[in-house]
């Protein structure tokens, strides 16, 4: 018997994917599991210092390995980290799963994020290049999305809530 996730859940970096993941979870009286944190306890660091240490690629090759076990193995609501969808084989996983693409605007971006140096794939230009990562990734978070729902000038609650309602 295999288990599946109750809702996937994927967007940009500071769509709100932890947040509401964890409000969704206990309102629907299910697990959370975020596959960033998976990573993070895995390897006992932070994917800042991944990406440093190891380079992109790496921390892809991790995170491909993380959403796949996490696939097979949680029933509740799974958030995934923001480029998780760039592997094809991870969208190819997605096929017949509710997803939702939490979507939001450059300008939410900076005023939940601050687009702070944090985030490794921003540390030079932030907000251009937020603007270039979703510019190529949009495409593939409305491939893999069954729902869309915008988290533009709302809070987490009413994110909550809009997914609820789109996801019956």
């Amino acid at each position: 018997m295999s288990t599946v996730p109750v809702v996937v859940l994927v967007g940009p970096m500071g769509a709100g994917k932890s947040t509401v993941g964890q409000l969704l979870a206990e309102r629907l009286g299910v697990g959370y599991r975020d596959t960033d944190d998976d990573i993070v306890a895995e390897q006992g660091r932070t994917i800042a210092e991944i990406f440093v240490d190891e380079g992109e690629p790496a921390f892809r090759a991790l995170e491909r390995q993380a959403v796949l076990r996490a696939l097979a193995e949680h029933e509740g609501v799974l958030a995934l980290g923001g480029g998780a969808i760039l592997d094809e084989g991870t969208r190819a996983a997605l096929a017949g799963l509710t997803v939702v693409y939490l979507s939001m605007d450059v300008e939410e971006a900076v005023r939940r994020t601050g687009l702070n140096a944090a985030r490794p794939l921003l540390a030079v230009n932030p907000r251009r290049q937020w603007r270039e990562l979703m510019e190529a990734r949009r495409h593939l978070y409305e491939e893999v999305a069954t729902v869309v729902v915008a988290t533009d000038a709302r809070t987490p609650e009413e994110v909550t809530q809009a997914l609820l309602e789109s996801t019956g």
